[in-house]
């Protein structure tokens, strides 16, 4: 099968959606498929490009059986929720020439990835021109995250970008989401059941696994034996909410033995560095290379996973999976009747967004009972193994894509959803 991956985010990035992007498509390429992919340089998440990429040129490669082709972006060194805009759209347009160049090798799936939806009707398009299904993977709600966030504002501009969004998922043969909650947002955007797919985030349970010994990073960082670890690793950006993790920091800095390590990298490293300004019981490391991640997250004690309410099943964290199985306890902040607090309820702790108290309270109710924590690691760990793992994830992922590309294509010139339904026989009934 021959398939065109279509998004912004691909390696070298080390987190979020690029790290998913390249291991699908290695993952299809070893399976024997031919694949593709539009991308831009990398530079997520620390938003400048990174050393050996240039921000201006276009660039062809190959990487792991897979042939890329890199556009030109704009990458805003301060951004706001106008020069996201701006930095997406530079995207947008500087890859459609490299679209057009995929039109004679005529793939059978152009697999679009959002974030960035603006990239989007360029893929439905592309697909639609070559007869190719149209697919559209969704790891967050992009429009609705950027305005509960404060990042886009005004009612207008509201509705005229929802209403967008709501045209673009309507058209597309499948679109898939990474979590439940998030399948039943689709639905109520207007995507048709029998075209919606359940795509979750994975983690490779081999690479991530407890360790027999104690993490190099401890005596790396200094930090003493006895020192209970409370880690955040990920992106440091606006829908993470680590204001929260500062104020708890300053509240247990009084107890001798907690160190609170954060790690990574984004918009809000410098402010979180700022608020703990002085702290003693706080230490900053960059992102690490992945070949270092599994001794990274066996460093923690708890991992603690913040995220503000207003992001609540608009996005997925895909840290969680790699907190999962490292088999250490998990503290999450999520409300009730949320994804994140069903799955991590059962096998960590949830404490409500933005309440600090909480969270402080159950980091050191955990730090003062090492039994409980390892009970919760590993009832996390066997939830990795039999729900998370990348194997199980992308061959379910592959059966399903050789069976929606199985039933007839759509017609070059059926760009409206009830011109598909007669072409396939589905509707909007189940």
């Amino acid at each position: 099968m021959k398939i065109l991956i279509y998004g912004l985010n691909y390696a070298p990035e080390l987190t979020g959606i690029g790290k998913y992007s390249t291991e699908m498509s290695e993952y299809l390429a070893a399976r024997g498929h031919e694949v593709r992919a539009v991308c831009a340089p990398p530079y997520y998440p620390a938003w400048r490009v990174s050393p050996g990429y240039a921000s201006w040129r276009y660039v062809k490669e190959h990487r792991a059986g897979v042939t890329l082709w890199r556009a030109p972006l704009w990458v805003p060194s301060a951004p706001t929720g106008l020069t996201r805009l701006l930095h997406l759209a530079s995207f947008a347009l500087s890859s459609l020439p490299l679209l057009v160049r995929q039109l004679a090798w005529r793939p059978d799936v152009v697999f679009c990835v959002a974030p960035s939806l603006a990239n989007a009707p360029a893929g439905w398009l592309t697909a639609r021109m070559t007869g190719a299904r149209a697919w559209l993977h969704i790891q967050d709600f992009e429009v609705d995250a950027a305005f509960g966030l404060g990042l886009l504002k005004g009612g207008a501009m509201r509705g005229a970008v929802r209403w967008l969004e709501r045209a673009v998922l309507r058209r597309f043969d499948v679109v898939s989401t990474i979590s439940e909650k998030m399948m039943g947002h689709a639905l109520r955007k207007g995507v048709s059941p029998v075209r919606l797919a359940h795509f979750p985030n994975w983690v490779d349970t081999n690479d991530i696994a407890p360790l027999d010994t104690v993490s190099v990073y401890r005596g790396q960082l200094g930090i003493p034996a006895d020192h209970c670890v409370v880690l955040y690793a990920g992106n440091m950006g606006a829908k993470q909410g680590l204001e929260v993790l500062a104020a708890a920091a300053l509240a247990l800095q009084g107890r001798g033995n907690m160190t609170f390590v954060f790690c990574g990298d984004g918009s809000w490293r410098a402010a979180l560095e700022h608020a703990c300004s002085g702290l003693p019981n706080c230490r900053f490391l960059p992102l690490q290379p992945s070949d270092r991640l599994n001794a990274l997250l066996n460093l923690a004690d708890i991992h603690v996973l913040p995220q503000r309410a207003d992001a609540a099943d608009l996005v997925m964290p895909s840290k969680l999976t790699g907190m999962f199985a490292s088999a250490r306890a998990v503290v999450a902040m999520a409300a009730r009747g949320t994804e994140l607090h069903d799955v991590v309820s059962a096998r960590g702790v949830v404490v409500p967004p933005g309440d600090v108290r909480a969270l402080t309270r159950a980091i050191s109710a955990l730090a003062d009972d090492p039994q409980r924590r390892q009970h919760l690691g590993a009832a996390a760990r066997e939830y990795a193994l039999a729900v998370l793992s990348r194997e199980a994830v992308l061959a379910r992922f592959e059966a399903d894509l050789n069976a929606r590309t199985g039933l007839p294509k759509p017609h070059r010139c059926a760009e409206r959803p009830e011109q598909y339904e007669a072409q396939t026989g589905e509707t909007d009934r189940r």
